[in-house]
């Protein structure tokens, strides 16, 4: 079977299709502490190199998007940050969320902003807080994508092929394939499926025909608009009023009132799930690999498997004098300026800040959230 767009040219298609991506620029800090805060979250960190996550993340767009076409979702303690780092972007499509509402608002609001005035252009959902280790593979696989999204109602998932049994992430489970003589082969979506258990994580690995939920999405924003239209319906009236207000007087007071309005629920629960639920033949969800060399950074264990060359490293991050390791394997330090000294340790994550001080394990890392959870409790907002 063929592609869906093989009736048409590729130099056709492109010469019509707009395309927009939306960088989803949110969060609250909390996984990455002591570093990371409220009003410096992760994407705004440089976690790899000398640029931030959110200008990477921009910066592998530009091959397949116009700097005039992204738009960033983010929140009123990140948008003056976001746009210093992000100076190519218009200060007008950086749009500070009112109140926080998981991704279903987030990755809606852009489309029906769009679908006013241009409802084919072809909108793109981006973290800003991925890592990319092939920024050429990723834009190739993001011109395929486009392209299926732009040839009808068609809603394009990344899916990354899981390299143990993660109970971390979301999982695609994937369907028939189209065709294999394609450079970048689809599959039909069967099924969105949960963070699993243990086992079930086993068995979705066993069986080879899971991947992780990437977090990338692609579709028109008509298709977006009228999947919400269809799958949240309550969403959607907020959604109209605050496009009909963009660009007016009255577009803050008018988002606020209305943004508060729209459910707290993710676009994988609300539309994803939903939509694959009517079988794989008629949800019209496809498939594209990341194999692009994909991690999401989701919490100091993952950053010291990315920096490190084997999990038995001992990785020394930042601007530091030195490390000195004797009998210790499998450590994460950052501790700027200083001579760090292990003796006798493993699996380690030590953290320094000029105000707080965090030791764990790479084990517990991933719940880095809860203390900041009991700092919060405690009255300490001066740490968060």
């Amino acid at each position: 079977m063929p592609y869906p767009w093989g009736f048409m040219s590729n130099e056709t298609l492109g010469a019509r299709v707009r395309f927009s991506p939306v960088i989803l620029a949110g969060g609250s800090g909390t996984r990455f502490w002591p570093r990371s805060r409220r009003a410096r979250a992760k994407q705004v960190l440089a976690l790899q190199g000398e640029r931030t996550m959110i200008q990477q993340t921009l910066e592998r767009l530009q091959p397949v998007a116009e700097m005039s076409d992204v738009w960033v979702i983010t929140n009123a303690l990140l948008r003056d940050v976001i746009q210093a780092q992000l100076p190519e972007i218009s200060v007008e499509k950086v749009l500070a969320e009112p109140c926080a509402r998981n991704t279903a608002p987030a990755c809606a609001l852009a489309a029906f902003l769009l679908e006013r005035t241009e409802p084919d252009t072809v909108l793109g959902v981006f973290p800003s807080d991925h890592v990319v280790a092939n920024p050429a593979r990723f834009a190739e696989v993001m011109q395929a994508a486009i392209k299926l999204a732009a040839a009808g109602e068609n809603i394009v998932v990344l899916g990354v092929q899981p390299t143990r049994p993660e109970t971390g992430y979301g999982y695609i489970e994937q369907g028939s394939m189209l065709a294999a003589d394609e450079p970048i082969v689809a599959h039909r979506v069967k099924r969105f499926r949960e963070k699993p258990d243990a086992h079930t994580a086993e068995r979705f690995l066993a069986a080879g025909n899971f991947v992780w939920n990437g977090g990338i999405f692609v579709w028109s924003a008509r298709t977006l608009a009228n999947a919400v239209r269809e799958h949240i319906p309550e969403m959607a009236g907020p959604l109209e009023a605050i496009a009909a207000a963009y660009g007016t007087s009255e577009f803050e007071a008018v988002f606020a009132k209305e943004y508060a309005e729209c459910e707290n629920i993710s676009v994988d629960y609300a539309i994803l799930e939903r939509r694959s639920a009517k079988g794989e033949k008629r949800s019209n969800i496809f498939c594209l690999p990341a194999d692009f060399g994909w991690n999401d950074l989701g919490s100091w264990s993952s950053l010291h498997e990315h920096l490190g060359q084997t999990p038995q490293d001992n990785v020394m991050d930042g601007e530091t004098t030195g490390l000195f390791a004797i009998q210790s394997k499998g450590n994460y330090v950052y501790a700027p300026g200083k001579t760090v000294a292990l003796l006798g340790v493993d699996g380690l994550v030590v953290v320094e800040t000029p105000d707080a001080l965090l030791i764990t394990t790479s084990a517990r890392s991933q719940d880095v959230s809860k203390l900041v959870r009991a700092i919060h409790e405690s009255g300490r907002e001066d740490l968060i």
